[in-house]
């Protein structure tokens, strides 16, 4: 099943030929001096200042020797030196490369290698890890980002902002190379998708502002953390395009240091993911509504459960918008829409963006049938760097092949059905394991699940589902068992449900079920 490109003409302009993503955003902001852009756990930074650090910190970059498109790694914690450092590297024509914070030394000295960084930003809690990573990287310049004196061997970041302001951003085009991102490789190494300096407009021209509305004086908190594709979005690009003041926690993201943020710094806007969700509602401190300016929720990284958004919902009066994005497409790309969320369902497509769902034969999905999810539109990477096989297998042609599966409703909305490696197949039958795992989450005592395939004696697909109780919550397999019965036709229920303390997650909050499969193999 195809869907038109728009739903409603988005009536964007391409930016113009030679374009600089920072440049950009700087400008836009370019008479909000006075207004406050971050605050961050030990620091408040206006528009004005943002605009004379990233300028400083571009000229500091360029006096270490860098040159045009060479790779800037960036491990780093959120605070305002993030923003700073990325969109400095932009604006002198650097690429910068965020990574994840939760990396081991070995994927740290993979990415090191593979990128060909000439220089690496990090905070001062991930240097002694980074430091066992790059002992072969010697000679690259290290700027640590922190309180107190830079380690030796290294310098401190607020040196690179001695330098005179860059009067002129370097001169890129809007195709050029702008910043890579890094998939969260689950399945093998990390995978680099390669951005350019237009698809950072693109996202906030076709999402971020006309779908979620977001606006001067709006204060945005995103847990998604800003080295994810998802937090990028919600931290940097969407809020600075319009002007509004971004909350920024170094610490991760648990239901305490979420609501004190919430409570003390008047959070209007708020981005983050289905198992936070969950475990927010289940917090026996979470706020009450009256104390809380939450007008906007959004989802990403799993598809909401419809339990939990319609709770959200109704204990705040606020909705949950959900949506699907990837690192291949830097942001979401379809979504429920303000007013109109329909839970249960991922909603339409962006305006600006086309899907289409195709068979395991190539064909075009019925409606009501599952099938693969493609997506065309102008914030796709250019490619995976150094890996062609793997580039040609997504990138095809103007379609990037997404890797879910959906089905259209009676209501033209979205449905997920899984991972295209997590669907299951019982008796000839797919088996959406999200389905079952969300009918699972409709019943009172349980917090987290989810569903995995396991081979029986005779080599047949059985479902088995891993269950993560709510504190103080007790139930049974026989329980849950009926309970998933009663809800869903027979062939779906798990044939076997195991207890578990804690689902393993990626630090993006998607759970990784290729561990539970290896954790149920004989």
């Amino acid at each position: 099943m195809s869907q038109p490109a728009f739903d409603g003409d988005p009536q964007v302009n391409p930016p113009p030929e030679r374009f600089n993503a920072a440049a950009h955003l700087l400008a836009l902001n370019a008479e909000r001096g006075a207004v406050l852009a971050y605050v961050d756990d030990t620091q408040r930074l206006t528009y004005g200042e943002l605009a004379e650090r990233v300028r400083r910190c571009a000229a500091g970059l360029l006096a270490l020797g860098l040159r045009r498109e060479e790779r800037v790694l960036m491990a780093m914690h959120d605070s305002v030196d993030f923003p700073v450092a990325f969109l400095g590297a932009l604006y002198a024509g650097l690429v910068p490369v965020p990574v994840n914070t939760l990396l081991t030394a070995d994927d740290y000295a993979y990415m090191l290698e593979h990128s060909a960084a000439r220089a690496l930003l990090v905070s001062a809690p991930l240097w002694p890890t980074l430091q066992a990573a790059s002992k072969s990287h010697a000679s690259i310049p290290v700027i640590v980002s922190g309180a107190g004196a830079a380690p030796a061997g290294t310098r401190a970041f607020a040196s690179l902002l001695e330098a005179a302001p860059l009067a002129n951003a370097a001169d890129t085009r809007a195709d050029d190379f702008g910043f890579w991102l890094y998939s969260s490789g689950s399945t093998g190494r990390p995978k680099a998708a390669v951005h350019t300096h237009a698809n950072l407009y693109w996202t906030a021209a076709l999402y971020g502002t006309p779908i979620l509305g977001l606006r001067p004086g709006d204060v945005c908190f995103s847990a998604a953390k800003l080295f994810f594709a998802y937090g990028l979005g919600n931290a940097l690009t969407f809020p600075l395009s319009v002007g509004a003041t971004v909350v920024l926690m170094a610490e991760r993201p648990t239901p305490a240091a979420v609501f004190k943020r919430w409570v003390e710094q008047r959070v209007s806007v708020f981005f983050g993911a289905p198992t936070g969700y969950a475990g927010m509602l289940a917090s026996p401190d979470l706020p009450p509504r009256a104390s809380v300016k939450l007008r906007l929720c959004s989802s990403a990284g799993e598809a909401l459960p419809r339990e939990i958004g319609e709770r959200f919902t109704a204990h705040y009066g606020c909705e949950i918008v959900d949506g699907l994005g990837s690192t291949e497409m830097l942001h979401i790309f379809l979504s429920n829409r303000p007013g109109q969320v329909r839970y249960g369902s991922t909603g339409r497509v962006v305006p600006g963006y086309r899907l289409r769902l195709l068979t395991e034969d190539g064909t075009e999905a019925a409606a009501g049938e599952i099938g693969d999810l493609y997506v065309s539109g102008p914030s796709s990477a250019l490619m995976y760097w150094g890996q062609r096989d793997k580039s040609r297998a997504t990138f095809q042609g103007e379609w990037t092949k997404t890797g879910d599966k959906y089905s259209v409703d009676e209501h033209g909305c979205y449905v997920y059905a899984g991972r295209s490696d997590d669907m299951l197949k019982v008796s000839g039958i797919y088996v959406s394991p999200f389905e079952v795992e969300a009918t699972l989450m409709q019943h009172p005592a349980v917090l987290e699940s989810a569903v995995i395939g396991v081979a029986d004696a005779d080599g047949l697909t059985k479902t088995k589902a891993y269950v993560v109780r709510k504190p103080g919550q007790q139930v049974d397999e026989d329980e849950l068992k009926a309970f998933v019965k009663e809800r869903l036709a027979a062939y779906k229920y798990p044939r076997t449900i195991e207890f578990i303390d804690e689902l393993p997650k990626t630090a993006t909050g998607k759970i990784q079920r290729f561990r539970l499969r290896e954790r149920s193999a004989p």
